[in-house]
């Protein structure tokens, strides 16, 4: 199945051929390449997608992320630092450690693995928020030049669908992810996304469930790498991906219309280009 060509001034693409570097490159050069993004000495955050240990895409493939990091590292970054926070029910180095990020590092000595809970969190406020008022992040936030989104592409069995805009909810303190649940999720999502922004999103669709998930569903392989630097353009586009396979769940969904990406777009979230280096 093949995708329709979306690609704008804000999202690339490229077909994945077995070389998983070569597509990342691809992807991003469409946007402007890695260097337009990650500057000589930069200290980088990788965020995968690391809720829980379930297999891809239910959760970030390591190899893809080694590969992002490898391609940051040739572009100029000096540390790179891979990081995220699970579901309140698990253990995020433990997480990692099963789905096999932790041994990225071994080979690495610029690369760090670590998990947000263990360090200090910090308020937030919401500035145009009407269900989310307030949230903590991860304090050491701060501390990086730059901040790269590595999202899966999935379905979503309480969102509906989950991809760049819904990753920056592993960067809420995970006690307060259950008041995220309690109603209006979508909306929250996108007033989340407000508050955190990303400087490029590079999103793992090689695989993605078009039904289920978040752990678990029923997989496609668009093999396909996007690169973007506006979240909801992204999404509307992944939405798009998994409404061309029969069975899917979103069949009835107009992408625009999509609660979080319909309040996204109200807030305005990555309407104006980040200044990058």
């Amino acid at each position: 199945m093949m995708w329709m060509n979306m690609t704008n001034e804000t999202l690339g693409q490229a077909k994945f051929n077995g070389d998983l570097t070569a597509a990342i490159a691809e992807a991003v050069s469409q946007i402007g390449g890695f260097n337009r993004f990650v500057a000589a000495g930069d200290r980088v955050l990788l965020k995968p997608n690391c809720n829980t240990a379930d297999a891809y895409p239910a959760s970030s493939d390591p190899a893809f992320v080694a590969a992002v990091a490898d391609v940051c590292r040739a572009a100029g970054a000096g540390e790179i630092t891979v990081a995220d926070s699970s579901t309140m029910a698990a253990n995020t180095t433990h997480v990692m450690r099963r789905m096999g990020l932790t041994r990225l590092a071994e080979a690495r000595p610029w690369l760090k693995v670590v998990s947000f809970d263990d360090g200090r969190w910090i308020p937030r406020q919401a500035k145009h928020g009407r269900y989310l008022k307030r949230v903590s992040v991860p304090a050491s936030l701060d501390v990086f030049s730059k901040v790269i989104f590595l999202p899966c592409l999935k379905t979503h069995k309480y969102a509906r669908y989950t991809g760049a805009l819904k990753l920056a909810v592993g960067l809420m303190r995970s006690q307060e992810r259950l008041l995220l649940h309690a109603g209006h999720l979508q909306e929250k999502i996108a007033e989340l996304a407000s508050i955190i922004r990303p400087h490029l999103v590079i999103m793992d669709a090689r695989r993605c469930f078009i039904t289920g998930g978040p752990f678990f569903g029923d997989v496609r392989e668009p093999k396909l790498i996007i690169a973007g630097r506006n979240r909801v353009d992204m999404d509307i586009a992944g939405v798009k991906i998994i409404q061309q396979y029969p069975g899917n769940s979103l069949a009835d969904v107009v992408p625009t219309e999509l609660p979080q990406i319909r309040r996204a777009r109200e807030l305005g979230v990555d309407a104006e280009p980040l200044v990058v280096a």
